[in-house]
């Protein structure tokens, strides 16, 4: 009798790793959460979970990673599966294909922490059914994640989207930005430190009628513009901590303000439908790296898996 197809899964952030199991239809076998402490201890934790699970459900085809970055992802570079220049202290350098290599010995695929979280909204959310569309993250930094053909996308290596030059806001001149690269990129502007170097409060302490909000809207819509003329996708969904919940609708107005009726294929784009919420749950990036591993092993995305199958209620063991 065929061995169960048992994957595993890691959402890399940069405070804590989320590790899991799941079986061949997507339920969650056993999950942990691991403080992103120094990369020798995060690693070393993540590969014992793996081991005693494998010990505990049966051996682990493949293992499914979507990190924080920059990431190298070209299979030919010399650093390949090595965080590379990232602001995180100590982790710089962090070989993470090299150790679950060495320390498990199983297939396994590395790709970032929005392109794993798209695949789940793919499979969950609100990528269901679309060919092409983007997922964006806006908090302690802002990343972008791109599907084509309903597959994540890296070129030469992952977009950095999250780094493009922007247009100031009205009266947002004189703030240099927070990006140790760049100063006053995207993130530099409007991600969550950035907002609180701005107006000396952190987001979540700022009121609705705070004028930092048409502010980020600004800067978030300078994205959305920027993706939408150069990608067309079909969807944006935008989530993270800064996208409180009525910042949906000063995004959208922000957005078409900035296509100004161009293109008459955009001119009936409806806003609600084309800027979305996530809607794939909290852990669409564990869900997103065991799909990853599921298809590095079967050739296809577990299109078969129940929605809800990888809620963390169906857990056996889950360590804080």
């Amino acid at each position: 009798m065929a061995s169960p197809l048992i994957t595993g899964g890691i959402e890399a952030g940069g405070t804590k790793f989320l590790c899991g199991v799941a079986d061949e239809d997507g339920a969650i076998l056993d999950q942990v959460r691991i403080p992103t402490t120094t990369p020798a201890e995060t690693l070393s934790a993540a590969s014992d979970f793996f081991t005693r699970a494998a010990e505990r459900h049966g051996p682990i085809a493949a293992l499914g990673i979507g990190s924080f970055g920059p990431l190298s992802l070209r299979p030919t570079a010399s650093d390949h599966g090595r965080i590379t220049s990232t602001p995180k202290p100590d982790w710089s350098g962090a070989d993470l294909l090299g150790h679950f290599r060495r320390t498990l010995g199983v297939p396994m695929v590395l790709d970032t922490d929005v392109n794993a979280a798209a695949v789940g909204e793919l499979l969950f959310g609100g990528g269901r059914g679309l060919d092409t569309f983007c997922y964006v993250t806006v908090g302690t930094g802002i990343g972008v994640g791109l599907l084509i053909n309903g597959a994540p996308h890296n070129g030469a290596n992952h977009p950095e989207a999250g780094h493009i030059r922007v247009v100031h806001a009205p009266g947002d001149v004189e703030f240099p930005g927070t990006c140790p690269y760049h100063g006053d990129c995207l993130e530099g502007m409007a991600c969550g430190p950035a907002m609180r170097a701005r107006w000396g409060a952190p987001a979540e302490e700022l009121s609705d009628a705070h004028p930092a909000w048409p502010m980020a809207a600004h800067y978030v819509a300078e994205l959305c513009a920027t993706l939408t003329y150069t990608l067309r996708p079909d969807r944006i969904i935008v989530g993270g901590g800064v996208m409180r919940p009525h910042m949906y609708g000063l995004v959208r107005e922000a957005l078409m303000r900035k296509l100004s009726g161009y293109d008459a294929s955009l001119r009936d784009l409806d806003p609600t439908d084309y800027i979305a919420k996530p809607t794939a749950g909290s852990s669409a990036g564990l869900t997103g790296a065991l799909a990853l591993a599921y298809r590095l092993v079967s050739g296809r995305w577990p299109m078969h898996w129940a929605v809800g199958a990888l809620d963390s209620s169906k857990t056996e063991s889950l360590i804080s």
